[in-house]
């Protein structure tokens, strides 16, 4: 693994404890020499990880589309900015440039990334590990309806697997170092 994705919010949440959890992911990504990708802003907890990892020399790539650059959100001091037509886009780049994909807390945008790389690891289109920094056991709610799902029949222990869950850095990280991606042959429910 050479970059790990950090999907995460655009605000700051309500407390340090979110802003600290970030710059903790940072020290840790640049501690084992990955590469940060993230969405390119200046603002909230995205700003807060970029500059941390940017403090300790770490390499940061952000990708934003240029409705939100030219709002003057897009950070002005990475090691590479990449400005995208739209958020299809941007998605689609944050993917091809990493190798690993981790949320921390954050609103809609922050589940839209997460869950699209989880299908697409579901799908078979990657391999690459996605996890959850559960800092303060912000997702275990979000854990739990997962968990639902997979009673009703709509996710398989194997696609539920695949997120990869902590609420330490370094502890996500060796997972995610070991993850082995399910086998896709036959989707559930589709025949031919």
């Amino acid at each position: 693994m050479k970059r790990i994705c950090v999907f995460c919010g655009s605000s700051a949440g309500s407390g340090d404890v979110y802003q600290v959890a970030a710059r903790r992911m940072g020290h840790a990504l640049v501690r084992r020499g990955l590469g940060l990708v993230y969405g390119g802003a200046r603002i909230g907890l995205m700003g807060a990880l970029a500059d941390h990892v940017l403090s300790l020399d770490g390499e940061v790539v952000g990708v934003i589309p240029s409705a939100l650059a030219e709002k003057e959100v897009a950070h002005p001091g990475l090691t590479e900015l990449h400005v995208v037509g739209s958020m299809h886009e941007r998605k689609t780049l944050l993917a091809a440039l990493a190798d690993g994909f981790v949320a921390l807390p954050g609103g809609f945008g922050t589940l839209d990334e997460l869950f699209e790389a989880l299908t697409w690891g579901q799908l078979g289109i990657h391999g690459k590990p996605c996890g959850l920094l559960n800092v303060e056991k912000y997702f275990d709610r979000l854990l739990a309806f997962l968990g639902y799902a997979g009673e009703q029949g709509f996710l398989s222990p194997e696609h539920l697997g695949m997120v990869l869950v902590s609420a330490d850095p370094d502890e996500l990280l060796d997972r995610f170092a070991v993850y082995t991606p399910p086998s896709v042959e036959k989707l559930s429910g589709l025949e031919g």
